[in-house]
């Protein structure tokens, strides 16, 4: 199979064969994916201020956003 049998094909799946959502459909789908994002994003929050340790010993865990943030320092 060459090149340009390759880039044939794949043409030929995405024109003709893939089934693509309707606008509305895209727009429901992506409202659903804002609405589960901001979703586990409070649930990260809420988990890093439950078991993150505030103090102002340096090797403390800070809780999850501290851990990452100590990898990048």
């Amino acid at each position: 199979m060459g090149l340009k049998t390759y880039f044939e094909e794949t043409y030929d799946e995405l024109v003709n064969k893939v089934s693509w959502p309707t606008w509305s459909e895209l727009q429901s789908s992506a409202i659903i994916v804002m609405v589960a994002s901001v979703i586990i994003a409070i649930a990260v929050v809420l988990m890093d201020v439950t078991l993150g340790i505030n103090s102002s010993d340096k090797m403390a865990w800070k809780g999850v956003l501290g851990l990452f943030y100590s990898m990048f320092k």
